[in-house]
């Protein structure tokens, strides 16, 4: 990839990023000896977490193209035909999913603090899920990346199956076979590339594979066994069904990181593995891409109206926003011009606004329903005038999902259909209209919820305690500072898509290798 730094010594930066919440998670089992010292460790090392994170964001050259703050050994696994590097960078992409990710983390933590069943086993497991997702978005080794991506499925399933509620035994068993499967895919696809280029390093296998090298299987078949373990995760209709349950049946600091940055997950890999590395590929395929988030869009959208539990309507919503991902993807077609980079920077920029629009609103639906002990909207009712601070928070996440200018989801979704639009006008009008239903299941929502008469059960209820005040600031700010000035962020991205854009333009076609 154009603008490679390579440097193959020892920053240490992201080693601490990606293994220090596994050392806190030690630290926990070893020495904590009641709940109390269990959530002050972990308030420190998820306060530890965000300050590394803010530090590789700023210690990031943005005047610089490519990896940066490489941490690498050549000979991690030194076997003759099989060598499996420690390979850790980042780049324009994802060093704001690392910001994304340190500010969730720290943001889940503090909702956790009312957790008092296993304390210690779950605030070890946060740690370790926190610890994947930063390996996930750093990897530059293929098998690094994979071992990775595989680990955060083990405390996900304890989370869900031991601290959620309602089916929660079904709904982590969902989640398991569902992205198990999408990962059996993957990973034969990953060895294909391996067996054909003969290295897991996935700064050099988009100039291997797009330089003309023999494929061993053709090249949208390698493609199509990627694609679908990142359409499981992100998730892509019809492999969306867990997802709803998943959310709905979590605790509320498990939905925060689910769909703030697990999802993203998805996203990340279409761009950092299929994009990258067969860019051709994807933009002969793009009508596929753009047809798949229509639907996610329309569908997610019509059916988070129908929705009367607060956890499920966000949860459906989040399927339909992660179809702009796709749509803003669907603009690598656009050959020769820059609607490819708009829109792929759209994509990357509605992965991180959605990551803590959506994590806002279920911190704020999780506080309502510690306080009320119920989702069921028509229950609800008049509810800013006992929590106005919860009310303001909930009501600006969802100005933000419907694209209210002036916040990040704002941001996002024009640049999504700005670089969509001149090369598939009518789907990205009929994705443009699922922002009017948006509006309509938002309104409907805050309506119910926060306004309207009150029920006299709801007298005594309590507003954000000065603990949870903190997480709310944390991610309103993030909502509106990235929504007022978006180029904080889509400069990075616009930076890291553009070696995608050349190669679409310049490098010879491969689908029928």
């Amino acid at each position: 990839m154009d603008g490679l730094t390579q440097n193959t010594g020892f920053n240490g930066l992201l080693t601490a990023l990606v293994f220090l919440p596994f050392l806190f998670a030690l630290v926990i089992l070893i020495f904590a000896r009641n709940d109390n010292h269990v959530r002050l460790m972990a308030g420190f090392g998820g306060l530890v977490e965000l300050i590394l994170s803010i530090t590789v964001f700023i210690a990031y050259n943005k005047g610089e193209a490519g990896f940066q703050l490489i941490d690498r050994f050549n000979s991690w696994i030194p076997i003759d035909t099989f060598r499996v590097e420690y390979f850790l960078g980042v780049d324009g992409l994802s060093v704001p999913m690392v910001l994304l990710t340190g500010i969730l983390g720290m943001v889940a933590i503090l909702a956790s603090m009312g957790i008092t069943n296993r304390v210690k086993q779950y605030f070890i497991w946060i740690l370790i899920l926190q610890g994947a997702v930063f390996g996930v978005f750093t990897a530059l080794d293929f098998i690094m990346f994979f071992l990775f991506w595989e680990l955060e499925l083990i405390p996900m399933f304890f989370l869900i199956s031991t601290w959620g509620t309602g089916r929660k035994d079904y709904s982590a068993m969902k989640f398991i076979i569902f992205t198990f499967l999408g990962s059996a895919f993957m990973l034969v696809g990953i060895l294909a590339l391996y067996i054909s280029a003969g290295t897991f390093d996935m700064t050099s296998l988009p100039e291997l594979v797009q330089g003309g090298i023999k494929l061993i299987i053709p090249a949208g078949a390698i493609f199509g066994l990627l694609f679908v373990g990142f359409a499981v995760k992100l998730p892509v209709w019809p492999l969306h069904t867990w997802l709803p349950d998943a959310h709905t049946d979590a605790p509320t600091a498990v939905s925060v990181l689910l769909a703030g940055v697990l999802l993203k997950m998805g996203g990340y890999g279409m761009i950092r593995v299929t994009a990258s590395i067969m860019p051709d590929v994807m933009s002969d395929l793009a009508w596929l891409l753009v047809a798949a988030g229509v639907i996610n869009v329309l569908y997610g959208a019509v059916v988070t109206v129908r929705q009367t539990d607060l956890k499920r309507l966000v949860a459906f919503s989040s399927i339909s926003h992660m179809g702009y991902v796709l749509i803003g993807l669907s603009a690598i077609a656009s050959k020769g011009t820059d609607a490819a980079a708009v829109g792929l920077t759209g994509a990357s920029m509605q992965m991180f606004t959605h990551g803590t629009i959506t994590g806002l609103m279920f911190l704020t639906v999780g506080m309502i329903y510690d306080r009320t002990h119920t989702r069921y909207i028509p229950d609800l009712g008049g509810l800013s005038n006992r929590m106005p601070i919860i009310g303001v928070a909930f009501l600006i996440a969802g100005l933000a999902s419907l694209g209210l200018p002036g916040t990040s989801g704002f941001a996002a979704e024009i640049l999504v259909f700005l670089g969509a639009f001149p090369v598939w006008a009518w789907p990205t009008a009929l994705a443009v209209f699922g922002v009017v239903i948006t509006a309509g299941y938002i309104l409907w929502m805050t309506q119910r919820t926060l306004f309207g008469d009150m029920n006299n059960r709801w007298e005594k209820l309590t507003d954000a305690s000065k603990l949870e005040l903190i997480p709310i600031v944390m991610l309103v700010a993030a909502i509106l500072v990235f929504g007022i000035y978006p180029a904080f962020l889509t400069d990075l991205f616009k930076m890291s898509v553009e070696p995608i854009v050349t190669a679409v333009n310049s490098s010879p076609e491969i689908l029928s290798r």
